[in-house]
Order: C-alpha cells, then structure tokens, then sequence
C-alpha cells in the first residue's frame, strides 16, 4: 500500500468512529485546548481544503501571518469559522477526498506550498496522516473510544526521525546522528531507523514514540530508553513536522 493508500485509511477509521457520535459528544472537550469535537473536525476540513489549494497551486502559501504561530493562526481559523457539528463532518468527509485525489494526481517530484516549508506530494501525505492520529487521539481518548495503534504508525515513526536533524541543530545537538528501534503495535515486529552504528539511540514502543512526537505523551512519561551523549536532547525535541 501506498502513503496516500494508509492516509485514506486513516481517514475511514476516524470517519467511522465520528459517525457513531451523538450531538452531545460532537460539543464535548476535545483534548486539543479550547476546542470541541466539533471544532477539531473543522479544523482538520480546513487544513485537507489547503492540501488541495496547494495541489492545484504550487505557490499557495499557507503560512501564518507575521507575528503569529501556526497554532495561534489555525485557532483563529477555527473560530471564524465555527459551525454545527453536522455541517463540520460534511465539510471535513468532501475536503479530505478532494486532498487524498488531489495528491495522489500531483507530480511527486514536484514540492508544494505548505505551512512550515514545501513538501513533496508523499511526505505532505505523511504529515495528514501523522495530523488526522493525532486528533483521532484527542478526539477518542476524552470520550472514552477505542482507538487502537495499527502499522500505519510507521509512516509517523519516519517523519518524526527525519526532523530530528534539524530539530537536533535547532537544540544545539548538532547535526548528531540519532537511531530509533521501535517496536510496532503488533509487539513482534520491529522498525529501526537511522544508522546501526549512530551515537545516540531512541528504543521502545513505535506507540509511545508517536505520541511524544505529535507532543500527545510527555518524554518523561513514556518509558521510551534513549543512549548516547544526544539520546535525551533528540526525545526532548521529537515532532512529526516536516522541515
């Protein structure tokens, strides 16, 4: 299968699971501050409606405006757009299709306007899916829905240790090499990224892993094990942005 295959199958499973939800927990917290449920699907419908301004214009610039953070920019978003729960699935089930369609027909080789920097077709999928997780989290774990890990979780692990570079260099790390050896959901297979013979090294759970990354886990809390003079430095900055 395919990113853009795994993209859409994430997209179904929080399809199925936003679904099966009654009013009153479409208007319920979200674990993302200051939004409901509600408010987290519109967000999601806004950000998969620039995947596909970016598809059809590789100079759409989809960055905040001076002054503000991504964060502080897609709040003010939400809230100039906040909606009816039925009218924020709607928007969010057409825009996710239209992206997925959008950037399976796109030139991979081609780089598209983005928020934080241009990414090529595949790794802005990666970034929609390791996105539509992590609020598939916030939106299942404060109403107490099942929302187990699957394999998909490898495309998030990737992403998460290609920033690390940068986010490393950001942290005064250098430009240290930093391997991972995770272990997938299934509990027997296991992932490993970066050089065998890196320094430093980041071992444990791909579940944990992704969650400290998408900043959903608290690198303390964990039980991830890391080694080497940037082992604790490289936990400390781990995203799953793209730079």
């Amino acid at each position: 299968m395919t990113i853009f295959d795994d993209l859409a199958a994430e997209q179904d499973r929080l399809e199925e699971l936003l679904d099966g939800l009654d009013e009153a927990q479409w208007l319920s917290p979200s674990s993302a501050a200051g939004w409901t449920v509600a408010d987290v699907v519109l967000h999601l419908a806004q950000s998969e409606e620039g995947v596909r301004a970016s598809v059809s214009d590789a100079g759409h610039d989809l960055r905040p405006a001076s002054g503000a953070t991504v964060g502080e920019a897609m709040d003010r978003l939400v809230r100039a757009e906040r909606t009816a729960p039925a009218e924020a699935f709607r928007r969010w089930r057409e825009a996710r299709r239209a992206a997925v369609a959008a950037l399976r027909s796109a030139d991979p080789r081609r780089p598209l306007g983005w928020v934080e920097a241009p990414l090529k077709p595949a790794t802005l999928a990666t970034t929609r899916l390791a996105e539509h997780w992590a609020h598939g989290l916030d939106i299942a774990g404060p109403l107490g829905l099942d929302f187990p890990d699957t394999d998909r979780l490898r495309h998030i692990a990737w992403l998460a240790h290609r920033t690390l570079p940068y986010a490393l260099s950001l942290a005064g790390g250098g430009s240290s090499d930093v391997s991972c050896e995770l272990t997938a959901p299934n509990g027997t297979d296991v992932w490993r990224y970066g050089p065998a013979d890196a320094e430093s090294s980041i071992t444990g759970p791909a579940g944990a892993f992704c969650r400290v990354a998408a900043q959903r886990l608290a690198p303390e809390e964990s039980g991830l094990r890391t080694s080497g003079p940037h082992g604790d430095t490289a936990l400390k900055v781990l995203r799953t942005y793209a730079a």
